[in-house]
């Protein structure tokens, strides 16, 4: 069984970027087993490589087999719907993306030109253009890129200004989307003419915090202005185009056509062929916070050295955040909720963790390891414990010399095999957590359930929320609850996941039922009462849209 695209098959002998054709390529779900999957009659079997193409369609078998070459906001909706399940970013906070409704994580997804690139517009001209540059970088991986700038035209604001959200919370102007809209050529003539000739100034970003972990703390996130947003995405347009070329295959994280659940799938068949493992589960403490602007740069010599595009990267950075009427400049960091911030972190870790990994530390494993990265949060995985303690003591002072610490507390390593005997650990990524169990015919088998921190904030936002409007009609009460329900389902129904999925619907239900019986001292609600209510207007019950025998049987 071959495990993810990102999960290259390292033994011992064997250079970096070489990759083992030998195993199966389905990728099979949490309740088949190895043996399972293979077995005669399976009806994964009738499809080879159904699975595969279902959660991998962004990849041609060419560079799925090709070695790699040389060379992560969060906003509140205007209108106070945004709630569990809204497919936000604490990240990218100028567009929607789908992922962990709780932790704000998702990526944007767009069908791929030629290259590892997404197409960025409807337009001819705009993808062709930019084509043209993916084809270029992917073709020359060493090319510096001194001129991208004038790919940047009124047509490309124009589709970045379609690609941006319209809902997202205004940034210190107060302006809306819609007020930017009611003259929109003329403002993105000003805008382009202001970015060409270097008089853009890029304004501070609001300060706003979002639930963090199991909602006791607040992730700070920076909300830009709408125009700012524009521009942002406008630029990311242009450098995706390069860098979606150099990233390597275990970089999930806000890439086009990569979602977290293609993060989990990799990662669960890769865990599944080497039988478990020792996973180092790590955490960057405060990342964005402490992101190095000196080592960005170096980073993006490497690459890009258009200055009218190093010009605004450099603004943004150095733009400030306003808080409480005060603004404050900061040294290190990029405010996690700019348009640009994933890009630039993804650069940043590419660098300092992913090719690293990939070049230098796997070819000195004595046994197989895979590495998985969203944005900041990333796991390895060992077949030995001898190679897991060489990296630990390594990877902390890699870290240390580009001004990154590691979270002592949160950074650890599982002995993650199935064993008889002694009950094998567990460990969470992606708002999930990993353990093993049994598949239905009994074989041992990795399962996923919702994380206990990510249910916990979940509910609470549920009983929040049912708080302050409980007054509202019924009716609208059930239609915002039941989008609200659905968002949480379309991220953590996973094969397996079911009884954490029923057990957050029945919280639902007794929140809601809770506080319509507080809506006055008159008006009770008692559970009688309120059954006949969900006769009337029924929550969703759950449902698995991440299914393994869904896809396979698709014909």
């Amino acid at each position: 069984m071959r495990y993810g695209e990102c999960a290259w098959e390292f033994h011992r002998g064997q250079r970096a970027g070489h990759v083992d054709m030998r195993s199966s390529r389905n990728l099979g779900g949490p309740f088949l087993s190895a043996r399972e999957m293979t077995g005669k009659g399976n009806r994964l079997n009738k499809y080879p490589g159904l699975m595969r193409d279902h959660l991998f369609p962004m990849r041609s078998q060419r560079d799925r087999c090709k070695a790699v070459s040389e060379g992560e906001g969060n906003e509140a909706r205007g209108d106070g719907g945004k709630g569990v399940g809204a497919p936000n970013s604490t990240i990218e906070s100028g567009e929607p993306a789908p992922g962990d409704p709780e932790e704000g994580r998702g990526c944007h997804i767009m069908e791929p030109l030629k290259g590892k690139t997404a197409e960025t517009s409807g337009s001819e001209s705009v993808s062709t253009r930019l084509q043209r540059v993916a084809e270029e970088s992917r073709e020359a991986p060493g090319m510096v890129w001194t001129t991208l700038s004038h790919h940047i035209d009124l047509e490309l604001l124009k589709r970045a200004y379609k690609l941006t959200r319209k809902d997202g919370a205004t940034g210190i102007d107060r302006q809306t989307a819609k007020q930017y809209a009611e003259n929109l050529e003329e403002n993105l003539q000003d805008l382009l003419d202001r970015f060409k000739s270097g008089r853009y100034k890029a304004p501070p970003v609001r300060r706003g915090y979002v639930p963090k972990g199991d909602g006791k703390k607040k992730r700070p996130i920076g909300i830009p202005t709408f125009e700012d947003k524009v521009l942002q995405r406008a630029v990311t347009m242009v450098l995706e185009a390069v860098y979606e070329q150099d990233f390597l295959d275990c970089s999930y994280g806000f890439r086009p056509n990569r979602s977290a659940h293609q993060a989990l799938n990799a990662l669960w068949s890769g865990l599944m062929e080497m039988g478990g493992a020792y996973v180092y589960e790590v955490d960057i403490r405060s990342f964005f916070d402490t992101l190095g602007h000196n080592h960005l740069h170096t980073f993006l010599d490497q690459r890009v050295r258009d200055g009218v595009l190093r010009k605004a990267i450099d603004k943004w950075l150095k733009a400030g955040v306003m808080e409480e009427g005060k603004v404050r400049h900061e040294e290190l960091g990029t405010p996690q909720g700019g348009v640009i911030s994933p890009l630039l972190a993804n650069i940043y870790l590419h660098e300092v963790m992913d090719r690293w990994f990939e070049r230098q530390v796997l070819p000195r494993l004595s046994g197989r390891a895979f590495l998985i990265r969203y944005a900041d949060d990333f796991v390895i995985s060992f077949s030995t414990k001898e190679d897991a303690m060489r990296v630990m003591e390594v990877l902390p002072k890699r870290f240390d010399r580009f001004g990154l610490t590691l979270h002592p507390e949160k950074t650890r390593l599982v002995p993650f095999k199935w064993s008889r005997g002694d009950r094998p650990g567990t460990f969470d990524f992606l708002g999930f957590t990993h353990h093993w169990g049994k598949s239905r015919k009994g074989a041992p088998v990795i399962k996923k359930r919702t994380a206990k921190d990510r249910l916990t904030r979940a509910l609470g936002s549920i009983a929040r929320w049912c708080r302050r409007n409980r007054h509202l009609p019924v009716r609208e009460q059930w239609e915002i609850l039941t989008v609200k329900v659905k968002g949480h389902f379309n991220y953590y129904g996973v094969t397996g996941n079911a009884d954490a999925l029923q057990r957050f619907v029945q919280e639902v239900r007794k929140l809601w039922r809770k506080w319509l019986d507080r809506r006055s001292q008159r008006a009770r609600m008692n559970w009688d009462r309120f059954n006949s209510l969900l006769g009337r207007y029924p929550l969703l019950e759950p449902f698995i849209p991440h299914s393994v025998y869904r896809l396979a049987a698709r014909p």
